[in-house]
């Protein structure tokens, strides 16, 4: 039994969920969303327009793997049109700034060069101050690989602290070279 599948989604008020065929399609306040969803494994309840759940037709290793899996993509999918997601980015190191200028960010990160970039579709991005990133969208994985393809630029290092980390991030410190 999956402890996160079994679990029901609520839906809230402002939200509309209609099944078509095997694609859900989800529309809120903030955004929509579709998803793929194997009916061939699962049975997808839509209770009232109020509550979802997902079952899976028969119980085996493959369907016990999958059906946590789908539940937390659906809620990830209501939340996101609802509230949205966010995630602040610090820069960390003298002279590291961001700006924006348009459709992109251009960062200042102590290459010799500015880093130009596009900003998605969905996304939101504003800078706070010029060391504080701020981003925003409806949905979940692209919030993430946005933040995840800014943070690679120029990961933290070790030593003294330098490059981007998400806000909170603990960066495991190391000693420096003694005499």
């Amino acid at each position: 039994m999956s402890k996160i599948g079994k679990i029901n989604i609520s839906i809230p008020e402002k939200v509309k969920v209609v099944l078509n065929g095997n694609i859900l399609s989800i529309d809120g306040p903030l955004g929509k969303k579709s998803l793929n969803i194997d009916l061939d494994i699962f049975d997808l309840n839509i209770k009232d327009g109020k509550e979802i759940s997902i079952k899976p037709k028969k119980i085996d290793q493959n369907s016990k793997r999958l059906w946590g899996m789908n539940r937390s993509l659906v809620n990830n999918a209501i939340i996101g049109s609802v509230k949205g997601y966010e995630k602040i980015l610090e820069l960390v190191g003298v002279g590291y700034r961001a700006a924006l200028k348009g459709k992109q960010l251009n960062l200042q990160l102590g290459f010799s060069h500015d880093i130009n970039f596009d900003i998605p579709e969905g996304i939101k991005v504003t800078v706070e101050k010029q060391t504080t990133i701020k981003i925003s969208g409806h949905d979940k994985q692209l919030v993430g690989m946005v933040v995840s393809k800014i943070k690679s630029f120029r990961p933290p290092e070790p030593y003294k602290g330098k490059g981007i980390k998400e806000k909170g991030q603990y960066i495991l410190r190391k000693e420096g070279k003694k005499k």
